[in-house]
């Protein structure tokens, strides 16, 4: 399983929201290159990289930010937040970044999904589900759609997205735990390549996400504020 390193980028620097509320932000850099620098030294495996401030206004606000990240690493990079037209999806796959992760325009704006795998390719392309009691959350967490979780991602794989990132919102950001349960279900139920996120904060974390089935574990809080090292998190997830 591959255990992806995230950033959170707002205002330029490198954050951590509290269950994707933007008044319970923490700064922990002012130089996201740096700190992607750090985890490519630390053997990571692709990036994950989120436009926070993209999210909320639905237009990409930090592509400087994001463009010398791309230049200065190494490592496939996803880009996710705010990518919900098809100008912004192609700048972004121009500018060299591996995936793009659609979220709120896959409920809203199916067509974007299907044409950028059409033109891209399938693997370019991760939809984003986004849940917050079974329900998929959109325009940076801010509202509920009255789609299920499930429900998007067979929509997905009908349109030929292979991938899927899996966050259960009131876990992102609180070092509680993942949503086994969902992920697992995710994967039994539609066979797409998932990727988990929201609560990792232990080695045990990651061995039960291995059980699951799923691809990667997507770790940002747990990274950055020590509780664990991501070696560890790698060999923990090869086991």
């Amino acid at each position: 399983m591959q255990i992806i390193p995230s950033i959170d980028l707002k205002s330029g620097r490198c954050v951590r929201l509290f269950q994707g509320d933007f008044q319970q932000e923490t700064v922990f850099s002012e130089d996201p290159v740096k700190v992607a620098l750090g985890w490519q030294e630390q053997g990571g495996a692709i990036l994950h990289l989120v436009d926070l401030d993209g999210a909320a206004a639905g237009n990409p606000a930090n592509l400087a930010t994001i463009r010398e990240i791309v230049d200065a690493v190494a490592m496939p990079i996803q880009v996710g937040g705010g990518i919900r037209g098809r100008e912004i999806a192609d700048a972004l796959l121009s500018a060299g970044v591996s995936r793009v992760v659609i979220g709120t325009a896959a409920v809203n704006d199916p067509g974007l999904v299907e044409g950028l795998c059409r033109d891209y390719g399938s693997e370019r392309v991760v939809v984003a589900v986004d849940a917050r009691d079974g329900l998929v959350a959109i325009k940076g967490w801010t509202e509920s759609s009255q789609v299920s979780a499930l429900d998007l991602a067979h929509r997905m794989k009908e349109l030929g997205v292979p991938r899927l990132l899996y966050t259960d919102v009131s876990r992102d950001g609180t070092l509680t735990s993942p949503n086994f349960a969902a992920n697992e279900e995710l994967v039994r139920e539609t066979g797409m390549k998932v990727q988990a996120s929201g609560g990792v904060s232990s080695l045990d974390h990651i061995r039960q996400l291995v059980s699951t089935g799923v691809e990667g574990a997507i770790i940002g809080t747990a990274l950055y504020r020590g509780t664990i090292s991501l070696g560890k998190a790698i060999r923990a997830g090869a086991a």
